[in-house]
């Protein structure tokens, strides 16, 4: 932990650090983000539950801040999984980043970046009045990692193409604008066929769920509650079957979108019976 190069990006909030956070850590040559209690490598968030889901803006700065025990030793320990050479700490102000390595047993920050030296005042004041009047909030990870194997959208994607970077090369990064819980604006961010395109296609990669019958999605904004009817293969553990496919499901869903799954129901309505095809390959009927 100690040999980790540690960097801030510091500005008020609704300035626009987490739309720049990837453009600041690929000119740091830094693959990895601490941002709102989540660590992102690259594209993917690897550890972490998003502040911004907390219900409250107190208790969003806590979670950004890992004042939680359990939440700050599953992000030190997730640091030491991975090992980054270096982590790119964002935050409001410079007490907020120190308390954040403080707190995760990171070395002290060697250089903080401003979001005044990356982003002019008409581009901040634009940023401010986005968040007021429309609520959304940024963070730095794409808007669907795996987005190929669905048909739908999750939310309005934003695009950024910068000529800076590593050897100044033309910079893509694509993010994911969300609404936190507390916006004034409402708590709808995400569209319900999403979660529901998600535990679909979970399910057709299990081997012991034959197909799906019926699928209900009810979202409140906090997050969802997902109701599922399944056919099961016959010979299969149902009971481990049903609560592995539940535990994936969720943890699937809060990695993709960083919403906290309310309740899951998987109910087995019907048993199908595995036939062989030519050449022996399993099929199910």
């Amino acid at each position: 932990m100690n040999k980790i190069r540690v960097l801030a990006f510091v500005g008020p909030s609704g300035t626009g650090k987490s739309y720049r956070a990837q453009m600041v850590a690929g000119e740091n040559n830094i693959s990895y983000i601490i941002d709102d209690g989540l660590l992102v490598n690259g594209n993917e968030v690897v550890a972490g539950e998003s502040a911004k889901k907390a219900p409250t803006k107190i208790e969003t700065v806590k979670h950004a801040v890992f004042i939680d025990e359990k939440e700050r030793k599953e992000m030190i320990k997730a640091i030491k999984k991975y090992k980054p050479e270096s982590i790119l700490i964002l935050g409001t102000s410079d007490g907020m980043v120190e308390k954040i390595a403080e707190n995760l047993e990171l070395p002290k920050i060697q250089k903080t970046i401003y979001i005044e030296d990356v982003a002019t005042e008409t581009e901040m004041e634009t940023a401010r009045n986005i968040r007021q009047t429309q609520g959304k909030h940024v963070i730095p990870v794409p808007t669907f990692e795996i987005k190929k194997d669905f048909s739908g959208y999750i939310l309005d994607p934003l695009q950024i193409f910068k000529s800076k970077g590593n050897g100044n090369q033309p910079y893509i990064s694509e993010k994911s604008i969300i609404r936190p819980t507390f916006s004034y604006l409402g708590n709808f961010t995400i569209s319900d066929t999403v979660f529901r395109q998600i535990v679909e296609y979970l399910a057709k990669k299990e081997e012991g769920i034959a197909k799906v019958i019926r699928t209900r999605i009810e979202n409140y904004g906090e997050g969802p509650s997902i109701y599922m009817e399944i056919s099961v293969v016959y010979g299969h553990n149902v009971i481990k079957e049903l609560k592995e496919f539940k535990e994936k499901s969720i943890k699937e869903i809060e990695k993709l979108t960083t919403m906290k799954v309310q309740k899951i129901t998987v109910i087995a309505k019907s048993i199908s019976m595995p036939v062989f095809g030519d050449g022996g390959k399993k099929q199910v009927k």
